[in-house]
């Protein structure tokens, strides 16, 4: 079975490494302050095995950079270019959040498709090879997000969150929005930024559709070693996970907040077609 492996986060990375990012723009601050840091990590994530680069586009949107939102989102998209460097099998992800907080889902509006729809057209312009709409934690804007996303013609996937405690959106309503998304026209769907401990219980809800489905966990609580300070074992403790998530049907694999190239490079070993698992 092939196994197409996402990247890492890029606002918790950066903020590990120093970088500033204030809200409400929070990691398209960078973009502006140090944009070789985002070059350079999109570069490691390449050098981990990465088959998809995700840009750094989270949050350039009008109401949180102000009127260069669409200068800046064509930037991120020429920064993961310049990091994916020679590793030209690495697709260019363009990603498109929720219109306000990701874990705020009682601040949803599907009002906000036509601002989806218009960073999906400047990130196509750019030359995005796909569109990554990411941690919706409300399905009707998810929806909405993914008809302005898919009027690009780009391949477009659709990944909910359920948030870092689990429970703004449960295994059935991932399913509901999973299915609505999948005969609207999304390629692959997708659960993220949920704790990696947590993720398991949402994979069957995306089992029965006709299209690819994964997953990019968070490393939860600090307590459970798996990222935010960097631990020993917690790559590894994490690509542990993401093997029961391939046992469940999951094809799509990466990692989310608190976690970093190394994470990446774990779970290249593990789901590599050079790999003992892959080849057993």
């Amino acid at each position: 079975m092939e196994i197409t492996i996402l990247d890492g986060p890029m606002g918790t990375a950066l903020i590990a490494r120093g970088h500033r990012a204030p809200a409400p723009m929070w990691s398209a601050a960078v973009l502006k302050s140090a944009p070789e840091a985002v070059s350079d990590l999109h570069g490691e994530y390449a050098e981990a095995g990465a088959h998809v680069l995700t840009t750094n586009t989270f949050r350039t949107r009008p109401h949180d950079v102000g009127p260069t939102w669409s200068t800046l989102a064509a930037k991120a998209v020429e920064l993961a270019k310049t990091g994916r460097g020679e590793h030209t099998h690495c697709r260019i992800a363009g990603s498109i959040a929720p219109h306000a907080d990701c874990y705020r889902p009682d601040l949803a509006s599907v009002a906000a498709g036509p601002v989806h729809a218009e960073l999906a057209s400047v990130l196509a312009r750019a030359g995005v090879d796909l569109l990554l709409l990411e941690t919706f934690p409300h399905i009707p804007e998810a929806l909405a997000a993914l008809d302005g996303a898919l009027q690009t013609g780009l391949e477009t996937w659709l990944s909910f969150t359920a948030g870092p405690g689990g429970d703004l959106l449960n295994p059935d309503d991932v399913h509901r929005g999973a299915e609505a998304a999948v005969q609207m026209g999304a390629s692959a769907v997708l659960v993220n930024c949920i704790p990696a401990s947590d993720i398991a219980r949402f994979l069957p809800a995306m089992q029965d559709l006709s299209v690819p489905f994964g997953a990019y966990a968070n490393a939860g609580s600090p307590e459970e070693g798996l990222g935010w300070t960097d631990p020993t074992d917690g790559p590894k403790r994490y690509a542990d996970m993401a093997e029961m998530w391939v046992d469940a049907g999951a094809t799509i694999i990466g990692s989310c907040c608190g976690t970093n190239p190394s994470h990446t490079a774990e779970i290249t070993k593990r789901f590599s077609p050079f790999s003992d698992r892959t080849a057993s």
